[in-house]
């Protein structure tokens, strides 16, 4: 787990599924867990949904916090 990964949690929407367009962070646990039996696709996606399950079945959804208030300030600063 490192700074960068997270930071693409709360910013990568999900390309593909029933939960397209969904930042990977936000996706509902019984999907991760899905995920988790069937297995993780073979890419950067299937790295950071691994992530965000472990991150889920852990408890740990609190450490996405910070960086989600960043990435909310980084985008209300973008003009437009």
């Amino acid at each position: 787990m490192n700074a960068p990964d997270l930071q693409k949690l709360v910013t990568t929407p999900m390309p593909f599924g029933k939960h397209k367009g969904v930042l990977l962070a936000d996706l509902p646990g019984n999907y991760l867990n899905w995920f988790a039996r069937e297995g993780f696709p073979k890419s950067e996606i299937g790295r950071l949904l691994a992530l965000m399950h472990e991150i889920d079945h852990n408890g740990l959804g609190d450490l996405l916090r910070p960086l989600r208030a960043l990435g909310d300030r980084q985008r209300a600063e973008r003009p437009r």
